[in-house]
């Protein structure tokens, strides 16, 4: 049997095989995420380095990064399915180890979350849900909302983090909606989203105490990068709902400034009487007003008109 460095002889005195080579490394060197890693350790590599490394590169090089070439993560091109390369130093040599990718990581974080929080699954047109599917009539109040939404998710980077929207409006013009349609335009820039509805929430949540659950699905809440909290103002409102579970989200969000939305029949005024009254009988004004000078910080209000499109 031929051994490797008369293989490797061998194949060096081809000249295919030698121009191919070249033409393989002049490639990999013209990478612009190669020459940045190679500038910022050129301390460290060398040319005998590179030499050594230029299997790993290529590697590197033929991969998708942060999801750039990808279209979804089912359709990822990477050698492991979500998880894309970095270049690191190893020994006397350059290696490629691999990452979560950011979709990657938001379908784990999602798939946390639905174990955890039954109320995020919402009706699949609403999950499927864009800004090109929506229904503007030319009604000034859609088209209002519409430029509200579109103007949040181009402004929604980085460390750039917008007010969210209040969107009220009759039964049926699409509220919850135009929720789903953020939701999917700030996936395509791989931000994460929650859309929780609210009456099932807090029934879920009285039910969690039962199982020591309740403090982890809070904490979920709070951190979501963007949470949309859906129908509120529908749910039967007890004191405890309202000051132990939307309270504690809600002042968590507002000290971090993290971006909320909500959909709700009621406009602020309406909204705050409901969340007035217990379902007791209590009227407990300052608590309620707590809560929605919380909501006030959070969020612009946006009505939303047109007709009921359930019917």
């Amino acid at each position: 049997m031929e051994r490797i460095n008369q293989t490797l002889k061998r194949l060096a005195s081809n000249e295919n095989f030698t121009k191919r080579y070249a033409q393989m490394k002049e490639e990999i060197m013209a990478n612009r995420d190669v020459q940045d890693f190679i500038t910022r350790n050129s301390n460290a590599v060398d040319a005998g380095m590179i030499e050594r490394s230029l299997i790993k590169l290529y590697e590197y090089t033929n991969q998708s990064k942060h999801c750039q070439e990808c279209e979804s993560l089912e359709k990822c091109i990477n050698i492991m399915q979500g998880y894309h390369p970095e270049l690191v130093l190893q020994r006397n040599s350059i290696d490629v180890q691999y990452e979560r990718c950011p979709r990657k990581v938001m379908a784990d974080e999602k798939r946390k979350n639905e174990k955890l929080i039954r109320s995020l699954h919402v009706p699949r047109d609403i999950l499927n849900a864009s800004f090109g599917t929506l229904d503007i009539d030319g009604l000034p109040g859609r088209m209002e909302a519409m430029k509200r939404a579109a103007s949040f998710v181009m402004n929604m980077d980085g460390d750039r983090k917008p007010k969210g929207l209040y969107l009220y409006g009759e039964f049926g013009v699409g509220k919850s909606y135009l929720l789903g349609a953020i939701a999917n335009e700030l996936a395509k820039k791989k931000i994460s989203s929650m859309i929780v509805y609210v009456p099932e929430l807090l029934r879920e949540m009285k039910n969690s105490i039962a199982d020591n659950s309740l403090n982890d699905k809070i904490d979920a809440l709070k951190r979501e990068p963007v949470l949309m909290l859906d129908d509120i103002g529908a749910e039967a409102m007890s004191s405890w709902t309202r000051d132990e579970v939307l309270g504690p989200i809600l002042q968590f969000r507002m000290l971090e400034n993290l971006p909320t939305f909500f959909s709700s029949n009621f406009d602020f005024q309406g909204l705050e009487h409901h969340l007035t009254y217990s379902q007791r009988g209590e009227e407990e004004k300052v608590k309620a007003r707590r809560i929605m000078e919380r909501i006030r910080y959070l969020s612009e209000p946006v009505k939303l008109d047109g007709p009921n499109r359930r019917n």
